[in-house]
């Protein structure tokens, strides 16, 4: 295990803080969850909480569903990462979040643009992909944003429309309900 060098203490209530430099490093905000581990060493073990990455296998099939339907390519993210995609693109599985993408997914807009548009965004934190055409609807479960369902298309002349909108917005709608149960 990495030593960070920093020492904490722990308070009457057994809080502890999290130095902001680790926190900005692991991308871990206010609110966010955090699972503790223990191991047989006695080292305690935070790991970031994704309720949405608990459906991985669920996400996958759901992904590749949009995908035959919609005939674009699908990504389903939780807050950090892309965890499902399908129908091309798939270097982008387990890749990180554009900040333009965990803004708007943070304040829960629906994107709908072309490249060249004013909303147009990176979707991914390397910035690597070559899409010209995205769809973007955060998913919100029980109150709180915990992903997104993204349609993206390299093809020009497969322009996005109300209808992948709103495909995108069912999709996300119906993750975040599954979540709830």
């Amino acid at each position: 295990m990495k030593a960070t060098g920093i020492v904490r203490r722990i308070d009457d209530l057994g809080r502890i803080v999290i130095p902001k430099e680790i926190r900005r490093t692991l991308r871990i905000r206010e609110s966010d969850p955090l699972e503790i581990f223990t191991d047989r060493e006695g080292e305690i073990i935070l790991k970031k909480y994704s309720p949405i990455g608990e459906m991985s296998t669920f996400a996958r099939q759901y992904a590749e569903s949009l995908a035959q339907v919609s005939g674009h390519t699908a990504l389903i993210a939780d807050r950090d990462q892309f965890i499902a995609v399908s129908g091309g693109s798939k270097n982008l599985l387990g890749k990180g979040l554009s900040r333009d993408l965990e803004d708007k997914i943070n304040n829960r807009e629906t994107v709908i643009a072309s490249k060249g548009d004013r909303g147009f965004i990176t979707i991914s934190a390397d910035g690597g992909e070559d899409f010209v055409h995205e769809a973007v609807s955060p998913i919100i479960c029980e109150g709180d944003v915990i992903g997104a369902v993204v349609l993206v298309e390299s093809d020009e002349k497969s322009k996005m429309g109300e209808v992948e909108q709103k495909l995108a917005l069912s999709a996300a709608g119906f993750l975040g309900r599954q979540m709830e149960q």
